[in-house]
């Protein structure tokens, strides 16, 4: 794995906690992302604007709304993604979207870079 294994990826983050999302936002630009749009509202999405997301990192619920219809979208947009929620224990993720990786809160940072940057080599 690169030293920078996001180098010059737009990241969509959906993450409604402040203090993770900005530690999640460092942690992806760390690792070489160019951009990093951090959601906090599931409403905010149409309003990211901008090129395409190159990958994604969903909560499982985003302030009290669940994000699984979202999942479905990107799945079928081949965006890649994955889960890093509080709810890892959430049967339909590993129903719905087995090869999906599910990172639990809390977690390591190493961990959630190598899950994304794993996702994105399995849609390359």
């Amino acid at each position: 794995m690169s030293d920078l294994p996001l180098r010059g990826l737009r990241i969509l983050l959906m993450e409604d906690e402040a203090l993770i999302a900005l530690d999640v936002e460092q942690l992806c630009r760390d690792s070489g992302a160019d951009d990093v749009v951090v959601v906090r509202h599931l409403d905010q999405v149409q309003s990211a604007g901008g090129d395409p997301f190159h990958a994604a990192i969903l909560d499982v619920m985003l302030s009290g709304n669940p994000t699984i219809e979202f999942a479905r979208t990107l799945a079928q947009q081949g965006v890649p993604f994955i889960f890093a929620t509080g709810y890892a224990d959430r049967d339909e993720l590993f129903t719905e979207f087995p090869d999906t990786p599910v990172i639990g809160k809390p977690y390591v940072g190493a961990d959630l870079v190598n899950a994304l940057a794993g996702a994105i080599a399995r849609k390359s």
